[in-house]
């Protein structure tokens, strides 16, 4: 697949190095010619100078037969143009823009462009390591109606199915990581002590989720 990268700083740089590791074609852009001394010396992509939103900068690039693009320069502006013009005047399927606002984030996302929202991201995982108790969001859906999240299982479920978790339409358990390795859930598999959930909830159900997590089982007349 052939990828063109907008954008050649720590991230955009790493991005085309590894996207190129794996075999793919790579174009990158950037404004400044002195912003491709961060690729490696054996790089072999092309690397161009030039605004990522210009359309003939990105015909350039290579955009009209690239499978994905990724706008990942420090700017929220620079990075949604550049992911419009992909989307929307080359027609390109997958198409990635790194976003420092959140609220721009949500927004974007609505309109078929992935994002990753840098900040909340950043957020979301310093957290977990200062609060062992911190309950986090993986993932949600524009919309908010579904959101993905990790949970560890309470020693107090060992021995129960895993699926008593997920009650009357709460949530759905979609893999458990068991020792540090995952797995889908069926509907035999016990819960064991130091597992890990990976479970899809109602976005507008979460705390009533985790009220049931942290919860005595055998009180929510769960089985053994």
């Amino acid at each position: 697949m052939h990828v063109v990268v907008v954008g050649c700083g720590r991230v955009g740089s790493g991005l085309a190095t590894t996207l190129e590791s794996q075999g793919h074609s790579v174009a990158i852009i950037d404004r400044k010619p002195q912003a491709f001394r961060r690729l490696p010396p054996d790089f072999a992509g092309r690397s161009i100078v030039g605004v990522g939103f210009d359309r003939t900068c990105l015909q350039e690039a290579g955009i009209e037969t690239a499978g994905a693009l990724a706008a990942v320069t420090n700017g929220d502006n620079s990075n949604i143009l550049v992911a419009r013009t992909g989307r929307e005047y080359f027609g390109v399927e997958r198409v990635v823009a790194r976003i420092y606002d959140q609220r721009r984030a949500a927004i974007y996302e609505r309109l078929g462009i992935s994002t990753v929202a840098t900040v909340g991201w950043a957020i979301e995982r310093v957290l977990r390591r200062i609060e062992a108790g911190s309950q986090t969001v993986e993932w949600i859906d524009p919309s908010a109606k579904v959101c993905l999240v990790e949970r560890p299982v309470p020693r107090a479920w060992a021995g129960h199915p895993l699926i008593e978790l997920e009650a009357d339409r709460l949530a759905r358990i979609v893999a458990v990581t068991r020792l540090g390795v995952a797995q889908v859930v069926g509907p035999a598999l016990l819960a064991q002590e130091g597992d890990v959930v990976w479970v899809a909830v109602d976005g507008e159900r979460l705390d009533e989720f985790d009220a049931r997590v942290s919860a005595d089982p055998i009180a929510l007349g769960a089985h053994l």
